[in-house]
């Protein structure tokens, strides 16, 4: 491999690496991306601005600042030399500093100047003012930009004397700086805040479009209209449709259905009289049972088709339905526990919901002596624990036995005389909640099916 070639495999690598890096610690909501989205690029040009104008105007403005005060020392200085012998006390020097310069100035006995001071962190005024003293004046000197906030104090040896000079730091620095400051953050502030009001409101259809499509896929109806941004509501108004034709094809789908159920109940009710005309022999009683079985085959089927579709969700007292389950139960000789926590009410559909559990009871109960009912909700899910001390089912046919029709050949689900839908049913009542049926071992030493939807 040529090294242009093995230099691109580690830039993509490398590329990969980062991405992945990046992707893990973004914000994973679209409301966030959105506002960095926004965000990031002000905040880079916000620090553009700022490191320019910091290196080309504040430098500038600063320098020239503390050029134009070293200046005026270094008039001064000349003035002292040359006219120091008819200024003896130097208070003409002294007047023309405070009145024409605005500098306080003194003439001090010569002698040693002041130890230096350690020079601050970050001073552009004291680097700046070091500088044009040794660029402009060329004596030893000594500067204090930190001992007084608003004033800086310059002493520069002149041989026969010390001139101490004290200047505004207004004079030699650029201390209107912050005003720009404040009205460049003032201004990102208040373009953040109308960029998250306005993503806000773009990003609620979104989340009402999102809502909308999860209560439906849990059997719940909720109102629901487009609104937003031309694509968000044309996404919209293609859900509506979608809800309309799958509501459609169900209620298709049910009618037909009514219409089967009706035309093979007659006919078993015609069987039911024919039969109950004959006399009383054992083929008679035997063409009874079949039409039983017949009969319960048929709604087992019908039941497992409609799916109890047209019932509505509403706030359901779960604890108060797994009592009324272990009544059943206990009805038919056998040991139920009831074991609840958490949050009592959780939507549901009712009615469906219950045949969902009875359905699994039925099965615990067809191939257990003792019965547990567990349940718990949270702010999330609600989850209900059917256990026996059966036989159970062996791991790798679990999944088998939730498709229709299906019964195992050994210890566990020989439905005598039922269909095999059962566990279908309970399937396909919790999926319309948006949630499933689980089996695992039971801590009974049976099988433990565990129902979990959201609330």
């Amino acid at each position: 491999m040529n090294p242009a070639a093995k230099a691109l495999l580690m830039g993509r690598r490398f590329w990969r690496h980062f991405s992945r890096a990046l992707a893990g610690i973004m914000p994973k909501g679209l409301y966030a991306r959105s506002l960095l989205i926004v965000i990031i690029p002000m905040v880079i040009l916000q620090s553009a601005i700022a490191l320019v104008f910091m290196e080309r105007h504040w430098n500038l403005v600063t320098f020239r600042l503390s050029n134009a005060v070293t200046q005026d020392i270094a008039a001064l200085i000349d003035m002292h030399r040359d006219f120091g012998k008819l200024d003896p006390d130097n208070s003409k020097l002294e007047t023309i500093a405070r009145q024409r310069l605005n500098l306080e100035a003194e003439i001090l006995p010569a002698g040693p100047l002041p130890p230096a001071l350690p020079r601050p962190f970050f001073s552009l005024v004291d680097k700046a003012m070091s500088s044009e003293i040794e660029r402009l004046i060329r004596l030893p000197f000594w500067i204090d930009t930190v001992g007084k906030s608003d004033f800086i104090e310059v002493r520069i040896d002149m041989g026969d004397a010390i001139l101490r000079v004290v200047a505004h730091r207004s004079q030699a620095y650029a201390s209107n700086t912050h005003i720009f400051i404040v009205w460049m953050v003032g201004t990102a502030l208040v373009l953040i805040v109308v960029a998250i009001l306005f993503m806000r409101n773009q990003i609620r259809p979104i989340l009402a479009l999102a809502d909308a499509a999860e209560e439906f896929g849990k059997g719940r109806e909720v109102e629901f209209r487009p609104r937003g941004a031309r694509e968000v509501r044309r996404a919209s108004y293609a859900f509506l449709e979608m809800k309309r034709r799958i509501e459609r094809a169900m209620e298709q789908r049910t009618t037909m259905l009514n219409g089967v159920s009706h035309d093979l109940r007659t006919i078993l009710t015609r069987f039911k009289l024919s039969l109950a005309l004959l006399d009383d022999e054992a083929e008679v009683e035997e063409l009874t049972g079949d039409v039983d079985e017949m009969q319960r085959m048929l709604e087992a089927y019908l039941a497992f088709a409609r799916g109890d579709i047209g019932e509505l969700a509403s706030p359901t007292d779960i604890p108060a339905m797994l009592e009324t389950l272990r009544q059943e139960s206990e009805r038919l000789g056998h040991e139920t526990d009831v074991v609840y926590a958490g949050e009592p009410v959780a939507t549901v559909r009712p009615d469906a919901f219950k045949r969902c559990l009875a359905n699994l009871l039925n099965n615990a109960l067809r191939h257990g002596e003792k019965i547990r009912l567990e349940g718990s909700c949270d702010q999330k899910f609600l989850m209900i624990h059917v256990d026996d001390d059966g036989p159970g089912i062996p791991p790798e046919a679990r999944e088998n036995v939730f498709r229709p029709f299906v019964r195992l050949d050994e210890a566990r689900n020989q439905d005598e005389g039922g269909t095999g839908l059962g566990l279908s049913i309970a399937r396909d009542i919790a999926r319309s909640h948006g949630g499933d049926v689980f089996l695992v071992n039971s801590p009974l030493g049976g099988l433990r099916a565990s129902v979990r939807v959201p609330v």
